[in-house]
């Protein structure tokens, strides 16, 4: 397998996905390895993240990697005015692989167009987090048992929340049944409404969100308004504490139903739900560790084969 880029989730085939899942269970039965002894991975953070950039860096390094690169870009020369070419350009002198969040949307696309090294997308202004989407994947799976026609529920900022967006196009090779519950200034743009028209995935608008309504979840995902994509900080006070998951609201919910959260949190689930039995969020986080050494190992041309006869295993 050579090198691949992994910008996006949507040209994923359905075997291609499940591989990816395989992947990461191999991944957690033994996270510590030395399948990238020797190799550098740089991240590039051009954007505020936590578990995204602690989460790749802890994959690279339980794999036995190096890992440079910066977690604020004024601590890069891009406050020169440095182009993104060009420090693309500059790190994959130094580094195997590049793992990039940018607040403009296509950047990481770009990204990969320019870099000789394989470029993993870790967030694109409010267009894809497919590395996230993996993870959410896996977290599904592993719940469910299946990926195959689930309800799932995505509730909060789907205007600008590039997980839900990343997952509904992941989710188009395994018939689902989506509903969006939002506020209509926060509503699923009109472009994935006709994707999933397109990819006959069935959805269904709420603006309602009780008990009643997300009684029938099988995957309950939360998300953030996201505060730093408003211009208008109005519009914000308006919508940010419009859906709170309260744990009363979860006593018709369905025994396997689970609730996922990309985080940070706000204020969006309270704390009480924490100590409920659906609640999975802290463990979906930790997927990504999985997920990430995953992706690292498929963007390097390492096999799910090479990493099943991997005798490199630190216990």
């Amino acid at each position: 397998m050579g090198k691949h880029d992994f910008v996006t989730i949507a040209d994923l085939s359905k075997e291609k996905i499940m591989y990816l899942i395989e992947m990461a269970q191999e991944f957690e039965k033994y996270p510590n390895r030395e399948l990238l002894k020797g190799k550098v991975v740089a991240t590039l953070f051009f954007e505020p993240s936590t578990r995204t950039r602690l989460s790749f860096e802890t994959a690279a390094n339980r794999l036995g990697a190096k890992v440079i690169g910066f977690s604020d870009a004024k601590a890069s020369s891009v406050t020169k005015g440095e182009t993104l070419k060009d420090t693309i350009l500059m790190v994959s002198n130094y580094a195997d692989i590049i793992a990039m969040r940018h607040y403009i949307e296509g950047a990481a696309q770009y990204a990969s167009e320019v870099s000789p090294q394989p470029i993993i997308n870790a967030g694109d202004g409010a267009h894809m987090h497919p590395s996230q989407c993996l993870l959410d994947l896996y977290s599904i799976y592993k719940t469910q048992g299946t990926l195959d026609n689930l309800n799932i529920y995505l509730i909060g900022d789907l205007k600008y929340g590039r997980t839900v967006h990343s997952l509904i196009t992941a989710m188009r090779h395994f018939n689902p049944t989506f509903h969006f519950i939002a506020p209509k200034e926060l509503a699923m743009p009109t472009e994935y409404k006709i994707y999933c028209k397109e990819h006959g995935i069935k959805y269904q608008e709420h603006t309602a969100f009780n008990d009643k309504v997300i009684a029938d979840a099988d995957i309950l995902y939360m998300t953030r308004v996201q505060k730093e994509r408003f211009s208008d900080l109005m519009e914000y006070e308006h919508v940010k504490n419009v859906y709170i998951l309260k744990n009363e609201m979860l006593h018709a919910a369905k025994p396997n139903m689970r609730i996922l959260h990309p985080l940070p949190r706000v204020n969006e689930i309270a704390y009480d739900v924490d100590d409920n039995p659906h609640a999975y969020y802290i463990q979906q986080a930790q997927n990504g560790l999985y997920a990430r050494e995953a992706i690292f190992c498929y963007c390097l041309g390492i096999t799910l084969e090479d990493i099943k006869q991997d005798k490199t295993i630190i216990h």
